[in-house]
């Protein structure tokens, strides 16, 4: 029976590492997964402290309405804020003003141009 034992051990053991491997293949997405939330998120706390500092109190309010209904067009506002900043271009805060001028420039060269033929 010692054979029989040790053959069962052995069939243990190889089962044991063979799960141990599937676990750590599973766990490494997993893991970069976790990792790029996460500088995403620093990249996210990054954006909202420099965007204080860019925008005006009123135009912060619009823009946070803006994240609401539309929040892909938000980000590439505020990343296109923090770009002119750290490029230099953007002298003195964004009142709220400017901040709709953009926004209707950004509304109207993604707005799509319909026509009505009548045929």
């Amino acid at each position: 029976m010692t054979v029989q034992e040790d053959e069962l051990r052995a069939l243990r053991n190889a089962r044991y590492s063979e799960i141990q491997q599937q676990i750590e293949a599973q766990s490494e997405p997993q893991t970069e997964i976790e990792q790029a939330a996460a500088i995403a998120e620093q990249e996210s706390e990054e954006l909202a402290i420099a965007i204080r500092d860019i925008l005006t109190p009123a135009a912060r309010d619009r823009v946070a309405r803006v994240e609401m209904a539309f929040p892909e067009l938000a980000t590439m506002v505020k990343k296109h804020f923090y770009t002119l900043q750290t490029n230099g271009e953007l002298t003195g805060v964004v009142d709220d003003s400017t901040l709709k001028r953009v926004l209707q420039e950004i509304s109207d060269s993604t707005r799509r141009k319909t026509t009505i033929r009548r045929i």
